[in-house]
């Protein structure tokens, strides 16, 4: 399972982006400042990066910079979550290896989730036919009924004959 680990020091924006990403499908795990955003990357060496720019601590500039120290860290995708979209700090978050940029108060879940899947593909979920989600016990459900339907009309006809 593709693993994402957020770190954002906003407890109900880092909540909301954990329960999104986790229903598409991904692993998820969560920091609430640079520090331990980095201790929680080099343990477990996530698939991306959701990174915050002003936290306590460490903010996601002295992240980035601390990761691009480290061996195996430089390769993960990292995109910045922050409330600033000014062209000097996008600048400055491009040079240190973000792969892309949003501005908190101008994006809504899905642009998160289209933005992961550009850089990592789709999480695992479960899909039926119509594209809902459904639990794994739901499939196996499914299947039994479908194969019940298709031995049905073979019983049919022994009888018939």
């Amino acid at each position: 399972m593709k693993k994402i680990i957020i770190v954002e020091d906003e407890e109900i924006l880092r909540n909301l982006l954990q329960r999104k990403l986790t229903e598409e499908g991904y692993e998820v795990e969560a920091a609430q400042d640079g520090e331990e955003g980095l201790k929680k990357i080099k343990e477990d060496r996530p698939d991306l990066i959701l990174l915050d720019i002003i936290m306590p601590k460490m903010g996601g500039f002295e992240m980035l910079e601390a990761m691009q120290k480290e061996e195996g860290l430089t390769d993960i995708p990292v995109i910045v979550v922050s409330n600033s979209g000014q062209p000097v700090e996008i600048d400055r978050a491009q040079q240190l290896g973000a792969s892309d940029w949003l501005v908190k108060t101008e994006f809504n879940p899905q642009e998160v989730i289209d933005k992961v899947v550009k850089q990592i593909g789709k999480g695992e979920k479960s899909e039926n036919e119509g594209g809902e989600d459904v639990s794994a016990e739901e499939e196996t459900s499914k299947e039994e009924t479908k194969e019940e339907a298709e031995e049905s009309p073979n019983q049919e006809e022994q009888h018939n004959e």
